[in-house]
């Protein structure tokens, strides 16, 4: 799943996220919310840096090992 990231962008938008993950817009933004993801906001867009997705991914993987 680490490799559908895409490898051109430093901040991912939402609806990027979204398709990494496979999850639905609502359930990005509760993980946004709830600081298990952590994004940055630039004006009124919400961004997510490509390490904070990639280290959501590494402790969600060593919480199911």
């Amino acid at each position: 799943m680490i490799s559908a990231l895409p490898t051109t962008h430093q901040a991912l938008k939402v609806p990027e996220v979204m398709e990494a993950l496979g999850l639905s817009r609502f359930k990005v933004y509760d993980l946004i919310r709830s600081r298990q993801l952590k994004s940055i906001k630039i004006g009124r867009c919400r961004r997510v840096p490509a390490d904070a997705l990639r280290a959501f991914i590494e402790d969600q993987l060593e919480e199911a090992a």
